[in-house]
């Protein structure tokens, strides 16, 4: 049985979903295949828990429809006090449609207590980090199944590095965000020695997460076009 565990380090910039086609089976499936014999998904063979037919049939409906890769998350956050918020995740746009998650997501953060909060859940930064892993791992077990490479385990540790002097303003020269992340990824797997090469570098190669930490390139609106505040009752939008 082969093992392998890979250390990487990224230098990172900010955080905002990206657009990858490829392992954004889940939002498109339903859609395609509404109406359709159910029966084909119970003869459907699935590896790593990934129905192969389903995925299959939705990479081909997007080669043939480019426009059902086209996706839009959304949150919504509020201020609970202190170093608390939290946040619900609201519905979600895929190939034109607005679908509903099938359950209330509620996403909770705080500071521990060395950092002025409660310590009742884990901070944006530590999410930060759970954002990478699970991304890093759904991306690498997707496209794993897609290549008929069957894992049996997979587990991750991450560390960042973070000098506070940045968010206190103390040093301008100093970043605000992590100066460095160390990813120590662990593979369980049968999987050929030349799979299992090719296995590592799925995660960090397909995930939306690693890909707009280490590359960005987005856009963010300028504080004019997303700054509201409310004053006296009454909302006004800044100048």
């Amino acid at each position: 049985m082969a093992e392998r565990a890979e250390i990487q380090s990224l230098s990172t910039m900010p955080l905002l979903a990206s657009r990858l086609l490829s392992v954004l089976v889940w939002t498109l499936v339903p859609t395609l295949t509404k109406g359709k014999n159910t029966m084909q998904s119970k003869l459907a063979t699935s590896t790593n828990g990934v129905d192969l037919a389903r995925l299959t049939e939705t990479i081909e409906a997007v080669k043939a429809t480019p426009g059902l890769a086209s996706f839009r998350f959304r949150i919504q956050n509020r201020w609970i006090g202190c170093g608390q918020n939290r946040s619900e995740v609201q519905q979600f746009s895929a190939g034109g449609k607005e679908l509903q998650h099938r359950t209330d997501l509620i996403l909770e953060a705080d500071e521990p207590d060395v950092l002025l909060g409660s310590d009742t859940a884990a901070n944006p930064v530590e999410h930060l980090l759970h954002a990478l892993a699970s991304c890093v791992t759904t991306s690498m077990v997707y496209h794993a199944a897609a290549r008929g490479i069957a894992v049996e385990e997979v587990e991750s540790s991450l560390e960042g590095d973070l000098d506070l002097r940045g968010f206190l303003g103390l040093a301008p020269s100093v970043r605000k965000g992590y100066q460095q992340i160390r990813l120590k990824l662990r593979i369980k797997t049968n999987a050929a020695d030349e799979q299992l090469r090719e296995l590592e570098s799925l995660g960090p190669k397909f995930s939306p997460v690693f890909d707009s930490i280490t590359k960005g390139g987005f856009r963010i609106l300028p504080p004019s076009a997303r700054l509201f505040a409310e004053r006296s009752g009454q909302c006004w939008k800044e100048p």
